[in-house]
């Protein structure tokens, strides 16, 4: 999948969520969650699961790569929860950890969703820099192996694809 291409979903996703209860679309959440899929799912957007392609996959799910705790801390924040649980009706998924973990591997406008609404439990504003960006990413997704040298071009992609799409 190339960055234009998860930016449709990602558009496709903060536009559903903005209908529906959840922040704002900005094209400051558009690159975040762009330049977080990139630093977790690799520069080729291939990684639905941890350790893709594996017959042995780790416990990460998504372009995102949300482990379970992570869907948990969504679905039961106090803001956030209530606007995936009802996404989550209106996509007939049942709200529950285990089901949207399981979910948003295959699901990309729930995972992106998800993902979306992690970092609206953040209270800081969204980032505008790459360096606030980066912190952004650590303090929300707490990665176990963070790859910090990955990270200014996953940032510079995902603004350029941002830039060159527009706003939607």
């Amino acid at each position: 999948m190339t960055p234009a291409q998860l930016l449709e979903i990602i558009d496709d996703a903060v536009t559903y969520l903005a209908k529906n209860g959840g922040p704002a679309i900005s094209d400051e959440a558009r690159i975040l969650l762009l330049a977080i899929a990139l630093q977790e799912s690799g520069p080729l957007l291939a990684a639905r699961y941890q350790n893709a392609p594996s017959a042995s996959p780790g416990p990460a799910r998504g372009f995102w790569q949300f482990e379970k705790i992570g869907v948990q801390g969504v679905l039961q924040h106090k803001s956030a929860g209530a606007v995936v649980n009802g996404v989550c009706a209106n996509l007939e998924v049942v709200p529950s950890t285990d089901t949207v973990w399981r979910t948003i591997e295959g699901h990309d406008r729930l995972a992106c969703i998800v993902a979306r609404m992690l970092l609206w439990t953040d209270p800081k504003p969204l980032p505008t820099k790459q360096s606030d960006g980066w912190d952004y990413y650590l303090r929300n997704w707490r990665p176990g192996k963070p790859h910090k040298d990955a990270w200014a071009n996953n940032w510079r992609i995902a603004t350029e694809t941002v830039g060159t799409k527009g706003k939607t």
